[in-house]
């Protein structure tokens, strides 16, 4: 899969194909985002505790907007956004600590999809507090190749953000590209997070978190 050329290993990349998808419209302030923020809740506990909707709400999104024929480079409006928001909020709920499980969000968004009459697939890759636990780092970018390979974003729930500063702890956000070597030893994701684009260095996540985390994938088993 990777070759050394000048003593540097080339970097293998999968992303979702169509990032601009996730680009919304402010129709107010004309400002652009990347997939959502849940500070556009309109309550201050939705606002607190929303991250985990509001992730679900960008894979939703661009689940069924990818297949579409009629899709085009009109942006998504904040207002339509918020709507999707609230919509999947009512299924994917936060309890008094938020979604602190990946099982939690599977069990929400199965519910959500068969609420919508809609046969969805889900996998989990849970990284345990306990180091001795967890599984082996190589596994995760299966995982996250996979599924980004297969054009599906992915939830991921960091616990704990260990050295990884970039990243807000007991938090949801969305990954849409991966870009890694194959020997393990590098790994960068990018991110939707508060309506912007992030970058992170998994490698450095997964040996300093110390509460862990996981990350959700699930799609439609039936194109749309």
């Amino acid at each position: 899969m990777w070759k050394e050329l000048r003593g540097e290993k080339l970097m293998i990349k999968r992303t979702i194909k169509n990032e601009t998808i996730f680009k919304i419209k402010d129709e107010d302030t004309q400002t652009t985002f990347y997939g959502c923020d849940q500070e556009w809740y309109p309550t201050s506990w939705q606002r607190r505790a929303g991250c985990g909707p509001t992730a679900v709400t960008n894979i939703i999104y661009y689940l069924k907007t990818r297949s579409s024929s009629g899709f085009s480079d009109h942006l998504w409006l904040k207002s339509g956004a918020l709507s999707l928001m609230e919509e999947i909020y009512q299924f994917v709920k936060p309890t008094l600590r938020g979604i602190p499980s990946t099982e939690l969000l599977y069990e929400d968004v199965r519910n959500y999809a068969e609420a919508m009459a809609q046969e969805i697939k889900l996998e989990v890759f849970n990284i345990s507090k306990s180091r001795s636990s967890r599984p082996q780092f190589q596994d995760l970018l299966i995982f996250l190749d996979k599924a980004l390979a297969n054009d599906t974003p992915v939830a991921f729930l960091n616990l704990d953000n260990g050295e990884e500063k970039r990243l807000d702890s007991w938090h949801w956000v969305t990954v849409i590209s991966l870009e890694y070597s194959a020997d393990g030893s590098r790994a960068l994701l990018r991110i939707l997070d508060g309506g912007h684009i992030k970058q992170i260095d998994l490698v450095q996540w997964f040996l300093t978190t110390k509460l862990g985390g996981g990350f959700v994938s699930f799609d439609y088993v039936h194109q749309q």
